[in-house]
């Protein structure tokens, strides 16, 4: 058997697989939609509380729930080492006051 055979064989799986993933995805798509609708309903229920962004620092995790001295807990002086940190900008009402 040639290479350029096997190759055209493993090509037409793949596509044979990537035509029944979609044929999947489209068929439970109502059935994905109605399990978001329950999990938005029960986040609104239980009136919980922001996304989770990064999981690297814990004043990154919940920036609502952040104070002004978290990024600096382990040294007055330290310098951020986590990168989430310089991917959002401190809450509105920080800056607001000053």
């Amino acid at each position: 058997m040639r290479k350029s055979s096997l190759f055209f064989r493993f090509l037409s799986i793949e596509v044979v697989v990537l035509v029944l993933l979609l044929v999947h995805a489209a068929v439970s798509k109502n059935t994905q939609y109605r399990i978001i609708d329950e999990k938005a309903s029960l986040v609104r229920t239980l009136r919980l509380t922001d996304l989770c962004l990064f999981t690297d620092a814990r004043y990154t995790r919940h920036l609502s729930q952040a104070d002004l001295n978290t990024a600096f807990q382990d040294h007055p002086l330290s310098l951020e080492h986590f990168p989430s940190g310089s991917f959002t900008q401190p809450p509105q009402g920080i800056t607001a006051n000053q």
